[in-house]
């Protein structure tokens, strides 16, 4: 079985954040900005059909929204999935950035990313909040990992 965690592309979370602004950049416009988003979420890892239920819900998300955190030799490894294609690819970027990282670097890695990328304005409100809801639960999920 695959793992549904997703493996860090980049060494470091900052370079991921490069990485994906240096992406966005070759799009003239959002839709083409969009529609590669959206590959990036076809791009998943296959997430279990068990954590498709409450406990994993991210709350704060018009869209269904699941996560897993793993914490494994110090490194937290994530898991995600959306019902929404688009969302999906959000998503993915998130963990794109932070899974494979330890939690002392995703709560160094502030998700203001998002803003400086240019992602937050050019989403509705709702999905801006999603995302948002989202990060919060990342960097949770690291501030829980360090209390273990």
């Amino acid at each position: 079985m695959t793992s549904p965690f997703v493996r860090p592309q980049e060494a470091t979370a900052t370079e991921a954040i490069t990485a994906i602004g240096d992406e966005l950049d070759v799009f003239d416009d959002w839709m083409d900005r969009y529609q590669y988003i959206i590959e990036l979420g076809r791009k998943l890892p296959p997430f279990p059909e068990a954590w498709t239920d409450d406990a994993h819900r991210v709350p704060g998300c018009q869209s269904q929204v699941w996560m897993e955190a793993d914490l494994a030799n110090g490194v937290l490894h994530l898991a995600g999935a959306s019902d929404a294609a688009i969302v999906s690819g959000l998503v993915a970027l998130l963990l794109r950035v932070y899974s494979g990282r330890t939690p002392d670097e995703v709560l160094r890695t502030d998700p203001v990313f998002l803003q400086d990328l240019g992602l937050l304005e050019a989403l509705s409100t709702n999905r801006g909040n999603g995302i948002a809801s989202m990060a919060r639960a990342v960097q949770r999920a690291a501030r829980e990992a360090v209390a273990v």
